[in-house]
């Protein structure tokens, strides 16, 4: 009799590791406070949008702050109905020059959004930032980390992403800088070619950032709880033929 339920028993566990490994995909690819570009290249405009959709492990969130690297001297932060804003200046080492003549004595070092009421775990928002992409950073990883601060704790998102290596468990999101374009608004000249188009799009779509690296994992994720799924219907399905012959 025990011989009679042991393929049966591991078919129904390989079911369920696969539907455990489906439904992870959609968690992870939500688990991380991500940022979204809408133009890379270096020197061109950009609108930088993060979200978040949890908590501080299921404490709603009260604020987020942004920081800001050195190489942006100056952010342009989205009104969001719900939340304060405000922008956090720091000193700059070296003064720059405004292209009129006066001095840039200092920069804005993070953006801080505070929530009005708390947004509870779960729920996503988003908070979207205008700024200038350093023109001489081609090639360049940007890192935006994030402080949630919740009613109960905190989460520092702080944590560099490094290329070949496995995902920090706190990743700071972040951007990629790609080539400069025909202007400083990320538009081509030859943007009316249709051919043109679509392979300026491929350029500008192949840097990664936090969220599309979280989309691949769930991708694979859900891709190998499919697998693993379909094995354990097979094995269900061939032990019960089995015990009916």
């Amino acid at each position: 009799m025990i011989m009679k339920f042991t393929t049966p028993l591991i078919a129904a566990s390989a079911l369920a590791a696969g539907m455990m490994l489906a439904l992870a995909a959609p968690l992870a690819a939500s688990a991380h406070v991500s940022v979204t570009p809408d133009a890379t290249g270096a020197g061109a405009y950009t609108v930088l949008t993060f979200s978040t959709a949890h908590g501080c492990a299921g404490s709603s969130t009260s604020t987020m702050t942004i920081d800001i690297p050195e190489s942006i001297a100056s952010v342009s932060p989205t009104v969001n109905p719900g939340w304060t804003v405000e922008k956090v200046a720091v000193d700059l080492a070296t003064p720059i020059d405004d292209g009129q003549g006066n001095d840039i004595t200092t920069r804005v070092g993070q953006v801080r959004y505070t929530a009005v009421t708390p947004l509870p775990d779960g729920f996503r928002d988003t908070f979207a930032l205008s700024l200038q992409l350093p023109a001489d950073s081609e090639g360049e990883t940007l890192a935006f980390p994030v402080l949630q601060t919740c009613e109960v704790g905190e989460t520092n998102w702080n944590e560099a992403t490094v290329s070949g290596e496995d995902e920090p468990a706190l990743p700071a999101p972040f951007i990629t800088v790609t080539a400069a374009t025909g202007d400083a608004h990320g538009h081509s000249d030859a943007d009316t070619d249709a051919e043109t188009v679509a392979t300026h799009d491929d350029a500008t779509a192949a840097p990664a950032t936090a969220a599309s690296a979280d989309d691949i994992l769930a991708r694979v994720l859900g891709a190998g709880g499919l697998v693993v799924g379909a094995v354990g219907i097979v094995l269900a399905v061939t032990a019960r033929r089995k015990q009916s012959v």
